[in-house]
């Protein structure tokens, strides 16, 4: 790293902090050498995910990687590890080499999100993943997805 990068790098990220009122996600392997998406990807899918988070109050998850030989399991899998969260959570997981385009969601999710509504996102994702566009994929996927789900439900009181 150059001088000063580490300082201007911390301070970028504390200012997504700021904007998001939320901490930032830690997406991704831990080393850049083996990542399907770049650093700016990771950052533009990242804002994608609080902002749907935000709007929704829903638990948006994108997974890029290997889903195993039954990748429906493997992805259900992936949800039931976000423990508490599970129930409101939507996942998004993609694996460009198998093909593959799985929607997973919670109990609570699933009657925010149509089946309708998660084809059109598999749609979406199979589409520009066709033209090498992992990123804009993902991030077209997510937006149909919170776009279908919407605010969330509130209580009128009498």
């Amino acid at each position: 790293m150059a001088r000063g990068e580490l300082a201007s790098r911390t301070h970028q990220l504390a200012a997504r902090v700021a904007r998001h009122e939320r901490s930032f996600a830690e997406s991704g392997p831990k080393g850049d050498f083996d990542s399907p998406l770049s650093r700016q990807d990771l950052e533009f899918l990242d804002d994608v995910l609080i902002e749907a988070e935000r709007v929704t109050g829903l638990r948006f998850s994108a997974y890029v990687g290997n889903l195993g030989s039954d990748t429906r399991a493997t992805a259900e899998s992936l949800l039931t590890s976000l423990g508490a969260e599970a129930p409101i959570a939507v996942l998004l997981a993609v694996s460009p080499e198998q093909r593959v385009v799985e929607v997973v969601t919670g109990g609570q999710a699933a009657r925010r999100i149509s089946d309708r509504a998660a084809r059109l996102a598999v749609m979406a994702v199979t589409s520009a993943c066709g033209l090498g566009e992992v990123t804009n994929g993902l991030v077209n996927g997510l937006r149909i997805l919170a776009d279908q789900a919407g605010t969330p439900p509130t209580r009128s009181t009498w």
